[in-house]
């Protein structure tokens, strides 16, 4: 099939449809400060895109809605998926018309990558594009928080700040020069449900953000996953994996998310 409109790295534009590429998030740090009222907890934490991992995600107009999942299965069925879910929350408003929805999962579920929340944002945001909705990205965002918490980072998908339960974001810049992420992923699924019930909110003394501010090699042991001290008893190969990229010569390592993956920051010259 020939591009006709546009191309860019992560959204191809067809006469008949668009496909995109929704890539998977890492977290460096994050803190679980309070439960709040409404059930959800207050968090700290620094999202990154992670590139390297991606599920393609096509849509294309059609006579009814439907929805078709491929590569790594998932639990529940097509109509529970979060595309759908974001498809129904544009249509509720603006009476889109019916679409083909067609998704292969590269991103492993319950691996605390994103997968799911990166698929929701970008279906929002090729829905907009492709029916001209002119929603700008904080529209989107607030449409994302509705989705999932980790939703409206990708309509941003560049390293932010989130606080809340995600969805207040604030710009954080750059990472340090000549670095390389490596990520592993244990054959082990951790729920965020499980991840919760573990946990134990707590203010940290010094803020993330400041932490973040020392050289890398110094966040070993001071920027930390606060799901890490239940889920890794729980789950010891985690922490074997862990513990495999500071061996390997790694100047941080942390799990993302509430697991089960695995990420190393190494010194790469040539990045």
């Amino acid at each position: 099939m020939r591009a006709e409109l546009k191309k860019n790295v992560n959204c191809i534009i067809f006469k008949t449809g668009m496909i995109s590429y929704p890539n998977a998030k890492l977290n460096i740090g994050l803190d679980i400060l309070r439960r709040r009222e409404d059930g959800y907890h207050d968090i700290d934490t620094l999202m990154v895109p992670c590139f390297g991992l991606r599920d393609v995600l096509e849509i294309v107009p059609s006579s009814a809605l439907e929805m078709h999942l491929y590569g790594i299965p998932l639990d529940g069925n097509g109509g529970d998926n979060l595309c759908m879910k974001a498809y129904r929350l544009l249509w509720d408003r603006y009476g889109l018309p019916p679409v083909e929805i067609h998704l292969y999962k590269g991103i492993p579920s319950g691996a605390g990558l994103g997968g799911g929340s990166a698929d929701a944002a970008f279906t929002l945001r090729m829905l907009n594009e492709m029916f001209a909705l002119g929603l700008p990205d904080a529209a989107l965002a607030e449409l994302a928080a509705q989705l999932g918490s980790d939703c409206p980072f990708f309509i941003c998908n560049r390293p932010m700040l989130c606080r809340g339960r995600g969805e207040i974001m604030t710009e954080f810049g750059s990472l340090p020069e000549g670095l390389r992420f490596e990520v592993e992923i244990p054959p082990v699924h951790v729920s965020t449900r499980e991840a919760y019930a573990g946990v134990s909110p707590a203010v940290p003394e010094i803020p993330l953000e400041e932490l973040l501010r020392l050289p890398v090699p110094e966040w070993r042991g001071k920027v930390r996953n606060a799901f890490e001290d239940s889920v890794f008893p729980a789950h010891p190969e985690i922490a074997a994996a862990k513990e495999a990229m500071y061996a390997r010569g790694a100047l941080y390592a942390s799990m993302s998310g509430s697991g089960s993956s695995v990420f190393g920051i190494f010194r790469d010259p040539a990045k």
